[in-house]
């Protein structure tokens, strides 16, 4: 019966997380660059630096920093995307992928930049003080659609257990169980009250931990790669070569045809990045910030991040080593191509990630989820979502997920339709606060000239 099931949910997410869905993101994402005039090239300086700022403006509101808030969603998005998404996309798509991964980013920085815009636009402070935004929140005060609204918050709602929880901690336990040999009941049980010290305190205690939390998991990774990269950068030129011409010339396994590359490219960084789904502005929301635009500035480093820094480490490598057109499955290619350079300290180091990225990709949809939750009903049943979702904690890191994994996946790429109906809808929004954050930009350095 399990099979039966799993087979049809597989079939629906094909059709969900088809073509059209993929042209809808990726066009979503070249149409905003256009309208904001190519933002995210001209302003990726001066967005690390605000991202990596750490000083915060008590007058603004909101419950945490910007920083905060960018680690918040990058904790939620940087997973086993980055690791096992990445090695998927170049074992079904070929190293082209990778390139598409690169060009879908790009243009996915503009709808993470849009979202944030819209959700620090029409966020909401409710009796205790705390903001609430999210295209929910867009949805219904900005595009006057309730309805769509409320279909966004069902599938986020649901979405959170799956690809933010349950999958999350499922491949913890069995990357520990694998790499250290310890029991998936006592990863489940440590990870469980793990997870439950850092949401009982919401919004601001997620903040602090992911503000500590992923940046060393992010440096550890990076600087792992960037080793193998830098000792052996004879390696690096012909890879990199090797993507861009695979990205036209198609030699993918499934399908052999260049549309299975892009396909593969463009899926697995979106589901990486998850720039169009409309997760990461229910964080950028409760960011302190004085116009939308300074937090989507921020936001929009995340992708950055995200697929141009991470998910390149992991794909150069792959492709350097050259195993991903053999027998080793999607699964154990990044291991097996970092063990390739670094020996058996390899396996080590994407065990570790993995384990990492995980566990924050958790905290990070523990958030989103119950802000969905709490769209839905009310901020008094917040507590409940939160006991619900820690107990599924333990509950994936011991059973077999195939059939939540698929089930996720469709939730996923539901949650992406009404969000690009806002993103769409509300462009003209995003092209007026960007006039509004340009103009204040200019005005600051004119401030800072005559200061000097």
């Amino acid at each position: 019966m399990q099979k039966e099931i799993l087979a049809i949910l597989e079939k629906i997410s094909g059709i969900v997380w088809g073509l059209p869905l993929l042209i809808l993101l990726v066009g979503t994402g070249i149409y905003l660059t256009f309208r904001i005039g190519f933002l995210q090239l001209r302003l990726l300086p001066y967005s690390l630096k605000l991202a990596f700022s750490f000083k915060q403006d008590k007058r603004s509101e909101g419950d945490i920093s910007h920083f905060q808030a960018l680690m918040t969603a990058l904790a939620a998005t940087v997973g086993t995307g980055n690791i096992v998404g990445v090695a998927t996309a170049i074992f079904l798509g070929g190293p082209g992928a990778v390139f598409w991964m690169w060009v879908s980013a790009f243009f996915g920085m503009a709808s993470k930049y849009a979202e944030a815009v819209l959700a620090v636009k029409y966020r909401v402070q409710d009796e205790t003080g705390e903001m609430s935004g999210g295209p929910m929140y867009y949805l219904e005060r900005g595009l006057k659609q309730k309805w769509l609204g409320v279909l966004f918050a069902v599938f986020g709602a649901i979405a959170a257990f799956g690809i933010g929880n349950l999958v999350q901690s499922n491949a913890v336990s069995t990357v520990v169980k694998s790499t250290f040999n310890v029991s998936p009941w006592i990863t489940g049980v440590l990870l469980t009250v793990f997870s439950a010290l850092v949401l009982i305190g919401g919004i601001k205690s997620i903040g602090k931990v992911t503000a500590f939390f992923v940046p060393i998991m992010a440096l550890f990774y990076i600087i792992a790669g960037g080793i193998i990269l830098i000792m052996n950068f004879d390696l690096v030129p012909a890879a990199v070569s090797l993507i861009f011409t695979d990205a036209f010339t198609g030699q993918a396994v499934a399908g052999g045809a260049i549309g299975a590359v892009i396909r593969y490219g463009v899926a697995r960084g979106v589901f990486s990045n998850e720039a169009g789904m409309g997760s990461a502005p229910i964080a950028a929301a409760a960011a302190k910030t004085d116009l939308p635009g300074r937090q989507a500035l921020v936001s929009m480093t995340q992708v950055f991040i995200d697929t141009l820094v991470i998910c390149s480490i992991t794909g150069i490598t792959i492709v350097m080593a050259g195993m991903y057109g053999g027998d080793i499955p999607a699964g154990e290619l990044t291991t097996s191509s970092f063990s390739h350079f670094l020996g058996p300290i390899g396996s080590t180091v994407v065990a570790l990630g993995l384990l990492f990225f995980a566990s924050s990709t958790i905290i990070g949809w523990s958030y989103y989820g119950e802000k969905c939750f709490t769209y839905l009903f009310s901020k008094k049943v917040a507590i409940y979502y939160r006991a619900v979702f820690v107990i599924a904690v333990f509950i994936g890191a011991i059973v077999n997920l195939n059939v939540v994994w698929a089930f996720a996946d469709i939730m996923n790429g539901l949650m992406a339709f009404p969000n690009l109906v806002g993103l769409l809808g509300l462009s003209g929004v995003v092209v007026h606060e960007t006039k509004v954050i340009l103009a204040k930009i200019k005005e600051e350095k004119e401030e800072l000239k005559q200061s000097a």
